[in-house]
């Protein structure tokens, strides 16, 4: 099988992002925003989920992170739906839970090309240093309207924001790497018979 593969680069007045994806590496990530602990997320995310992803992205945070953080979801999102084109059919579903000290986060994702997302969390915090976590919202919305997948995303409980959403991103690539797991049979499952609309 060769590898699913994709380079996108989407560049605006606001932002600038060159993000590839190889769905079958687990090459160590390489993740530079210009905003750390979204760089740290990031590369939790695509090291527990088995899959390459390199991004550099750069934009205007001095007015505010939200361009930069929503359109690397944008991308993200664009790179699943071309890499996964790519290749055979899929497992389609994944699931996974999380702990991280006084958290429990937990991700399912139906990569079936219907976009929604649910997203459930209660941040003690609403800072990870100067990081605003609801800006995730964002970046999970874009993802998963891009890449054509239904997100469930939940933070059960926890105490420390960080750990909650850390948990949260690493649950989040676990359920990507078995969604877009080739499937045993290269069977699309789906009763329709196909996954595009």
């Amino acid at each position: 099988m060769d590898p699913r593969l994709a380079d996108i680069r989407r560049t605006t007045k606001e932002t600038d992002i060159a993000l590839s994806l190889n769905i079958d590496s687990s090459e160590t990530p390489r993740i530079i925003t210009g905003l750390p602990f979204f760089d740290h997320l990031l590369y939790s995310m695509a090291f527990h989920g088995g899959f390459y992803l390199k991004i550099e992205a750069s934009g205007d945070i001095e007015v505010d992170p939200h361009h930069l953080v929503e359109d690397t979801g944008l991308v993200l999102g664009d790179a699943f739906k071309k890499a996964a084109e790519s290749g055979p059919a899929i497992n389609r579903f994944g699931h996974f839970i999380v702990p991280m000290d006084d958290s429990l986060s937990e991700a399912t994702i139906d990569a079936s090309g219907r976009p929604y997302l649910v997203y459930k969390a209660d941040y003690p915090q609403p800072n990870a240093g100067v990081f605003d976590i609801f800006l995730l919202k964002e970046f999970l919305k874009a993802f998963s309207d891009r890449a054509g997948v239904t997100l469930h995303a939940e933070c059960r409980y926890g105490e420390n924001s960080h750990h909650m959403v850390e948990a949260l991103f690493k649950a989040i690539g676990k359920a990507l790497g078995m969604a877009y797991k080739p499937a045993a049979a290269d069977k699309v499952l789906s009763t329709k018979g196909t996954l595009s609309k």
